[in-house]
């Protein structure tokens, strides 16, 4: 299995809707921009966001894990890479995820 590095690209935060529609969190994503995990055979690296990870990086993690790629056609420039964003609709994280070889 390749190992897979994935990297925090941008941080995004909509007070607008946070203000609006938000309950208190006493603790919102802390994920830094920048910061760098790495995939080993397909599993969630220490320190990853659980639920990004259980709820979008899994599926592309683990098919780029297995020498696959080529997600939705000719979606990324690079076919064995995805950009993901975590489902957090007020502090979306996206993530770019790179198969190493």
């Amino acid at each position: 299995m390749k190992r897979v590095k994935i990297t925090v690209i941008r941080r995004s935060v909509y007070t607008d809707l946070i203000k609006e529609y938000e309950s208190p969190l006493t603790s919102p994503c802390r994920t830094k921009m920048g910061a760098v995990f790495y995939s080993e055979n397909g599993e969630r690296p220490e320190g990853l966001c659980e639920i990004a990870w259980e709820e979008t990086l899994a599926p592309f993690v683990k098919k780029l894990a297995e020498g696959g790629g080529c997600f939705y056609g000719e979606w990324m420039k690079n076919p064995y890479s995805a950009m993901v964003s975590c489902n957090d609709g007020f502090r979306p994280v996206t993530f770019l995820l790179e198969a190493e070889e």
